[in-house]
């Protein structure tokens, strides 16, 4: 909202086309706060550091609303408006580098917390942090990644809503459960649950063919071209999403059973299956479909602009590198979690506690956020109840004060006020002669 204020205050609209036409020619403080104001929506939006902590409570909604909000509208919405304001990062620096510091953190910080949760969707949660990171951080680096920002979003919309539904597959089998430690060896009796659900789990691992390789690949490319130090954490970024999808996928799929003696796991009907099946070819050839030709880059071009990506070092080095580290995070979650365990360990690292409390976010923003805001709104009350209040209610006082002090000549006598005729006309001559005199 505030950032619509500014636009209406400085353009006088607030449609795409006028803020690009007309931000070039702006006051220098103008794409900085634009920038900084949309990043915020973006954050609040996109569940993106600070403004997380709203995503995993919003697993409790129902799974296939998760698949949807998740995938293609509301959290991915943050995305598109920072693409779409390219032209206001474009002239501050500061913004854009704003940009891709939250998209870093975000990326991470997704991840880790991913690695941590035991509830499958949090752990699907945390997976779409982190890969909306990604797509942020394609997203502040300009013409170079603007067009790899939404081709992650595109594929990202396949293989996550086919994982989410996947995800709701096993839980309608097992009664709603939602802990992967009363899961294990689901491959046996949800076949095509782990068929369709393993299409997504490959592409967001980023394994050729699948979607994942071609967008997520290309974001890491870009980064790697603009700065070493932004490759190598979005390098980071892909190890850890091994681990944690290799540890959502094995204890869900693999090991022993340890679920309940009176559950009975099935596959799911059609009409849950259909549309994981639907999902899994998106996840399958989405990314082969848009990437061939770089027919993409040039429906984009005319929004986004584009600029090649080039690399310090030849591009096999890449694909190398990050399929390679992606399998090192994933042969040590499969080495980790060979045996698992029906009960949540309680003896855990400092850092396994910490991502269980979501990082404590929730603690961040509570500190930093609400308890300051807490106090502001507080003492802004009492300054109303007792200065703004007070002083309208001093006036009301005093006017009663005086009425009730003049009401006391009011005696009904006509003696009382023929005395009080006469000293008022002593005064008033008594005025005159000083003033005739002066």
């Amino acid at each position: 909202a505030l950032s619509v204020m500014v636009m209406v205050f400085v353009f006088g609209g607030v449609t795409f086309e006028l803020i690009d036409t007309e931000i070039g020619s702006a006051p220098s403080w103008v794409p900085l706060v634009l920038g900084l104001l949309l990043l915020l929506a973006a954050c609040g939006k996109s569940a993106q550091f600070p403004l997380q902590s709203w995503l995993l409570d919003a697993m409790e909604g129902p799974t296939p609303v998760s698949a949807l909000i998740h995938a293609a509208t509301m959290v991915t919405a943050g995305v598109y408006l920072v693409v779409r304001s390219a032209d206001i990062y474009e002239l501050s620096n500061f913004a854009s580098n704003a940009v891709l510091v939250v998209a870093l953190i975000s990326l991470l910080m997704g991840a880790v917390i991913g690695a941590a949760k035991d509830d499958i969707k949090k752990v699907l949660a945390g997976s779409t942090m982190s890969q909306i990171g990604y797509m942020m951080v394609a997203a502040a680096l300009g013409p170079i990644g603007l067009v790899f920002a939404i081709f992650h979003l595109i594929t990202h919309g396949f293989f996550k809503s086919n994982m989410f539904l996947g995800a709701g597959s096993v839980m309608h089998a097992l009664h709603d459960e939602v802990n992967m430690r009363r899961y294990g060896a689901l491959r046996k009796v949800m076949l095509l649950t782990f068929l369709t659900f393993g299409a997504g789990y490959l592409a967001i691992l980023g394994v050729p063919p699948f979607a994942g390789f071609f967008s997520k690949d290309s974001i890491v490319e870009a980064a790697f071209s603009e700065s070493l130090f932004v490759g190598a954490l979005t390098t980071l970024g892909a190890g850890l999403t091994g681990y944690y999808m290799t540890r959502l996928f094995v204890m869900t799929f693999f090991g022993k059973p340890r679920w309940p003696k009176d559950s009975h796991p099935h596959e799911s009907g059609p009409l849950m299956t259909v549309p994981m099946i639907l999902l899994a070819l998106g996840s399958v050839f989405a990314g082969v479909v848009l990437y061939s030709g770089k027919r993409f880059e040039q429906w984009l071009e005319p929004v986004t602009g584009f600029i090649e990506p080039v690399l310090p070092f030849p591009k096999l080095w890449l694909e190398v590198m990050l399929i390679s580290v992606v399998f090192l995070g994933a042969a040590i979650a499969v080495w980790q979690y060979r045996s698992v365990s029906a009960t949540t360990p309680e003896k855990v690292s400092v850092l396994t506690k910490a991502a269980r409390a979501d990082l404590y976010g929730d603690k961040f923003n509570e500190s930093v956020l609400m308890r300051p805001g807490w106090s502001l709104s507080e003492s802004l009350a009492r300054f109303d109840t007792h200065g703004v209040d007070g002083v309208v209610n001093a006036v009301g006082a005093t006017a009663k004060f005086t009425s009730w002090r003049l009401r006391r000549l009011q005696t009904g006598y006509i003696r009382s006020y023929a005395m009080f005729v006469a000293v008022s006309m002593v005064v008033l001559m008594g005025i005159l002669v000083l003033v005739l005199q002066a």
